[in-house]
């Protein structure tokens, strides 16, 4: 077996390589502010964009901000996967419901539903309700057809094995001893995308007539053509979404542990 390419690099080397090329970048983005461009609203400095994220901290409650946003994703995140995970893991297990529905998931996942927040905006107002049901519907529809290729892709020598040996037959015996248990990494593994996904959502979301959020001081700090502030932004999205990815990755290989991953 080919081993994954970085397994021959050390891990200082790997280190030093990255930081290496933080420092690169740090470099570029302070030589970009420092040419003053764009005129009409230059890009902020590293120190400038760290004196953001410091006053935006002690004067602005913005940590306030991060929580009410991360509720708001995984309050989304959690509700569509007790719609769209049982959905998907009966699509999986049935052909004709799968027939039936998956021509509607194929179209309705490729359209963004942060299209359609306009039309919530008109239905539901600019209240919570709004923001949770753009963040549950874009996360339903990407995760019930990824729930069910992961049930139709078990290997079905495991479905044969199970029957011959007199496991529920075509009932819930063989979804519960071989389809389940086959699929579950890969349904875990699809939770974590879609809710990393969902974080582009929650922000377009909350750049509409939100009082609170990290999407609503991007676009405070937009309309005021301070760059520092929406760079303190992308970046606590970016660590919030680390976070979050690699505390969801120690969970899968705590509860899978046979994937190696």
């Amino acid at each position: 077996m080919a081993r994954p390419p970085d397994s021959t690099v050390p891990a200082p080397a790997r280190v030093a390589l990255g930081l290496a090329f933080c420092v690169v970048l740090l470099v570029a983005w302070a030589i970009a502010s420092a040419s003053g461009l764009p005129s009409d609203a230059p890009l902020a400095s590293p120190a400038d964009t760290a004196r953001a994220a410091w006053q935006l901290i002690t004067e602005q409650d913005f940590v306030y901000d991060v929580a009410i946003t991360v509720t708001r994703v995984v309050g989304g995140v959690v509700l569509a996967s007790l719609v769209a995970v049982p959905l998907g893991i009966a699509m999986g297990a049935n052909a004709w419901l799968a027939a039936l529905l998956q021509p509607f998931f194929w179209f309705a996942r490729y359209p963004s539903a942060a299209a359609l927040v306009p039309l919530f905006v008109l239905w539901l107002g600019v209240g919570e309700v709004q923001k949770l049901a753009v963040i549950f519907l874009g996360a339903f529809l990407q995760l019930a057809p990824l729930a069910a290729t992961a049930i139709q892709g078990t290997r079905r020598v495991l479905i044969d094995v199970a029957r011959t040996l007199g496991v529920g037959g075509a009932g819930g015996g063989v979804l519960g001893s071989v389809l389940l248990p086959s699929a579950a990494p890969a349904i875990a593994d699809s939770l974590r995308a879609v809710l990393a996904w969902s974080w582009g959502l929650a922000i377009i979301a909350e750049l509409i007539g939100s009082m609170r959020g990290i999407g609503h001081m991007i676009g405070t700090a937009q309309a005021q053509s301070a760059s520092a502030p929406i760079i303190v932004g992308i970046a606590a999205i970016g660590l919030v979404r680390l976070v979050s990815d690699q505390l969801f990755r120690l969970l899968n290989r705590h509860l899978f542990p046979w994937t190696g991953r």
